[in-house]
């Protein structure tokens, strides 16, 4: 039984080795993928389009090899971002289409996390697909999501997503690598990620992705109760058949559905700091649902601000969740330790008697 076949929302993700042909991208490809997604607008369902491919693009409009160096790369990006735009305005015709472009950077701010999630629901209303790619041009290491099978699974999250489907160059999730044995059995279905990372192999030349970073983005989704389908992105009408049912790819299930603010918080990269706390306020966290008030905090790492995402660490390293500091990082260095009633005369004044509070707190266990 594969859960969220039917969903009303999909996203999407197509990525270069389904797209790309010989000399650039494949209108043909393109085209069979558009029919696909205008197939399921016509069932009253909303898809979000994650793709790859404005590098192949690039390539092929310049005539130049897969690039190695980063510039070059967002160079080619540059180049070829609109004319994949063009490719899909004409396969999707005469349903309006829309550029979005963004970086990990946008997702981990919490303002522009919710003005995405605003553009995105608002384009939905209107009937319009969006097209998603990653800003290649200015991302780089720090604010890069590193592949655009991270993108969807967190676009997923943003829109609120009831499936993820991964459009790959292969079948599916294999128990070996085919290439090398081809009697491997494929994975019809995954109860947890972690237990077949060990199956994850090399990504093709023309993506920055690979088996093992559709994994982590499955993982990534099933944390906030989306699950994954990965399909044979070649094959015609795959998506369409299934959703109707037909047991193809590899579909990884999902436990749990958190929404809003706590799937935002699941799907930050770098929390940007990390508050270390006593025994008591972590089975305090653990064990009643509390908030985390400033005697509970023992040590205060790096720089945040207030409204900010803290990684939230036991004495002993252990990761005991995430959530938004009600205070900078300098503030809760000087009350950390001391009784929420003393936060005013320490600081001058008090935003709240919590640290972080229970409702902007998620607990790893939670995942």
């Amino acid at each position: 039984m594969r859960p969220g076949l039917g969903a009303r929302r999909l996203v999407l993700k197509v990525g270069s080795a389904v797209l790309a042909g010989s000399g650039g991208l494949d209108p043909g490809a393109m085209g069979e993928i558009a029919r696909q997604v205008l197939a399921l607008r016509e069932e009253g369902r909303e898809v979000v389009l994650v793709s790859s491919g404005a590098v192949a693009a690039g390539m092929g409009a310049l005539g130049l090899p897969r690039p190695q160096d980063m510039p070059l790369k967002q160079a080619l990006a540059a180049v070829g971002q609109p004319l994949l735009m063009a490719l899909w305005r004409e396969a999707l015709a005469p349903v309006p289409v829309a550029q979005v472009l963004l970086t990990a950077e946008d997702l981990a701010s919490r303002t522009r996390y919710l003005n995405a999630k605003a553009t995105l629901e608002a384009l939905l209303r209107l009937r319009v697909v969006p097209i998603i790619n990653e800003n290649d041009t200015v991302a780089f290491e720090e604010i890069r999501f590193g592949d655009n099978d991270q993108l969807s699974a967190r676009v997923a999250a943003l829109v609120g997503a009831g499936l993820l489907l991964l459009l790959s160059d292969v079948e599916a999730l294999y128990e070996e690598d085919p290439k090398k044995n081809p009697e491997a059995r494929p994975i019809p279905e995954v109860e947890r990620v972690e237990a077949v990372l060990a199956h994850a192999g090399g990504g093709n030349p023309l993506g920055s992705g690979g088996m093992r970073s559709k994994l982590l983005a499955a993982r990534l989704a099933g944390r906030v109760g989306i699950p994954t389908l990965l399909l044979p992105g070649r094959r015609p009408g795959v998506v369409l058949e299934a959703l109707g049912g037909s047991p193809l790819g590899t579909y990884f299930h999902a436990k749990r559905r958190y929404r809003g603010e706590k799937a935002w918080l699941y799907g930050l990269l770098r929390p940007k700091g990390e508050l270390v706390l006593d025994g008591g306020a972590v089975r305090a966290l653990r064990e009643r649902g509390a908030s985390l008030l400033p005697a509970g905090v023992k040590e205060v790492r790096g720089r945040f601000g207030r409204g900010e995402a803290v990684r939230l660490l036991a004495e002993g390293g252990e990761e005991v969740g995430v959530g938004l500091a009600n205070y900078a990082a300098e503030e809760i260095a000087r009350i950390r330790g001391r009784r929420s009633g003393e936060i005013e005369a320490i600081l001058g004044y008090r935003y709240t008697e919590e640290v972080v509070h229970r409702d902007h707190l998620v607990l790893k266990e939670e995942a």
